[in-house]
């Protein structure tokens, strides 16, 4: 590895991103001018044949990332956990292994894309340094921690011209282009009404009023990187409570139910809607404390019309909550599927599906029986780590790129913006192009937390 795995603290003599983009400049310079032939690097094939791919997170949900792309050419892998991300390290023996993604970054030389696959805090500093140095880019949902990152991240692919993909992978399954193909035929007329829930965080991780921070301060395991796992957040001593899986339901590192879930199963209505910055937003949740997110929460946005589509309502349910079941529904049929679902209701009938878009159906199924769907309009994807393989390659684009996984990450991000500022009462009035809201100020605060950010590791 870069370095031993040693236990961490704040006083840590850490790389700066300021030294470690300085430092990579004439890397990154070169590669505007050097021919690819030339430059070769790790395990170099034609760009042609072979993307050279480095892995930041290669544990738990990093090992399916890791196996995603292994059709390319694998030459680094980074995790600051060595026991979680040992099976992945043994599955490429001779590929080199980093704790920390900077001197990674730094270190290895033709590296041409990078996957991200780390807790949502760290997703927007690992993935806009390493667009800042012309690779492509695969982020697992959601893209990012707060707002002000994903309009970042979005702004700096286009500057830099690379591919990009956020891993939510239902856009790229055959549900969800079948949805927005019935929808956009008129199947069920104009949809003003749309409804997408979870079961999540139940029985997955805790959060809740109930959840206080950890008093005692156990040793850090000499396997891990601590002060790397915690990089730009707030610092928090090291404790099981945390790490390896629980992170999701705090706030300085997770972005709850909504971060978890939203970008895949709200991809359904925003993509059939054609969705983009709602106007209002409200909030309703069990009681949480600052610092973890609720049990369950109540979302609610308004939408203006967009192209020939009216205003629409949608609203989203976590920790169990649920829309009021549909009258067409049959008695008996469970709405959605284990993981969540889907509910578009339009002048003339509604669609129904499972998370992630499985198993789309107009309700009810006699409705279903009778359908003529409309020509196939949408190109299929390939899948979500081929459709990225295939974008770097060709200089196109993959179908979640982050044009489209920007935006619908702030709609869900904004959700915990009203979560956040329930206790107000009102709705909040959202000016999307200037990422405000327009009638709470102090709301604006949670947009970002780059104040916040530890010395080393700002945006």
């Amino acid at each position: 590895m870069d370095e031993p795995v040693m236990n961490t603290s704040p006083e840590t003599e850490s790389v700066s991103r300021r030294d470690f983009l300085k430092s990579t400049g004439a890397v990154l310079a070169a590669a505007y001018v050097v021919p690819r032939h030339v430059a070769g690097g790790v395990g170099y094939q034609a760009p042609s044949d072979t993307l050279n791919i480095a892995c930041v997170g290669c544990g738990g949900k990093g090992h399916t990332d890791v196996n995603g792309v292994s059709s390319e050419n694998i030459v680094a892998l980074c995790d600051v956990d060595a026991v979680r991300a040992s099976e992945t390290f043994k599955e490429f023996p001779s590929v080199p292994k980093y704790t920390d993604w900077r001197r990674m970054l730094d270190q290895v030389q033709g590296i041409d894309a990078v996957t991200v696959t780390t807790p949502d805090h760290s997703h927007a500093i690992i993935a806009l340094s390493a667009m800042q140095l012309g690779k492509h880019v695969f982020v697992q949902k959601p893209l990012t921690h707060t707002i002000q990152e994903a309009r970042k991240l979005t702004l700096t692919a286009r500057e830099a011209g690379v591919a990009t993909q956020m891993g939510n992978q239902g856009h790229s399954w055959e549900g969800n282009r079948l949805i927005c193909e019935w929808v956009w035929g008129g199947a069920i007329g104009p949809v003003r009404e749309a409804h997408a829930w979870t079961n999540r965080p139940r029985g997955y991780w805790p959060q809740g009023a109930h959840i206080t921070r950890p008093a005692e301060i156990p040793a850090v395991p000499s396997t891990i990187n601590w002060d790397v796992w915690v990089g730009p957040a707030p610092y928090r001593p090291y404790h099981p409570a945390y790490a390896p899986h629980d992170w999701r339901g705090w706030w300085d590192f997770g972005c709850g139910a909504i971060g978890d879930m939203a970008c895949h199963i709200m991809d359904t209505p925003v993509w059939a809607l054609k969705l983009r910055n709602p106007d209002t937003v409200h909030a309703y949740s069990t009681p949480f404390n600052g610092q973890t997110y609720p049990l369950a929460s109540v979302v609610h946005y308004e939408f203006s019309a967009r192209d020939d589509m009216p205003p629409a309502k949608l609203t989203w349910y976590d920790g169990g909550m649920m829309p009021e079941r549909p009258p067409e529904l049959e008695p008996g049929r469970m709405m959605g599927d284990q993981d969540g679902g889907v509910l578009l209701v339009g002048d003339k009938g509604s669609i129904m599906c499972g998370c992630y878009g499985r198993n789309p159906r107009l309700i009810p199924e006699s409705k279903m029986q009778d359908f003529q769907p409309p020509p196939k309009t949408i190109p299929r994807s390939p899948g979500i780590y081929q459709g990225w393989i295939e974008a770097a390659k060709t200089g196109g684009q993959a179908s979640s790129n982050f044009d489209y996984a920007g935006p619908l990450t702030e709609i869900a991000l904004l959700g915990n913006v009203a979560i956040r500022f329930q206790d107000r009462n009102m709705k909040l009035k959202w000016n999307g192009e200037n990422m405000q809201v327009t009638n709470l100020p102090e709301a604006n605060e949670w947009m970002a937390r780059q104040n916040e950010y530890r010395p080393g590791w700002s945006l």
